[in-house]
């Protein structure tokens, strides 16, 4: 199991990449939330097993279409303890 604490920089808000990294996280049975932070960055945690959370990182480097991601800071963080995966509030 791994858990990672993200922060995604670049062209992240106003493209759909939290609706799109909801419905990929779900996908891969990732668990965790997404939000928009005021700096124009996203937040993430992302809870699963070892590999679904690598294959959502590596989804992650490249985002939606109209997304243009220019770093993603990874941090190691606690287990997230709800099943599923969404959007928290903005920061």
């Amino acid at each position: 199991m791994a858990t990672k604490r993200l922060f995604i920089a670049g062209r992240v808000q106003g493209v759909g990449y939290r609706a799109w990294m909801v419905h990929q996280a779900e996908r891969l049975g990732v668990s965790g939330w997404v939000r928009n932070r005021s700096d124009g960055t996203l937040e993430a945690l992302v809870d699963g097993d070892t590999a679904s959370v690598e294959e959502l990182l590596r989804l992650c480097r490249r985002g939606p279409l109209l997304a243009v991601v220019t770093e993603i800071v990874e941090e190691l963080a606690e287990p997230y303890p709800e099943p599923g995966f969404g959007r928290m509030p903005s920061a």
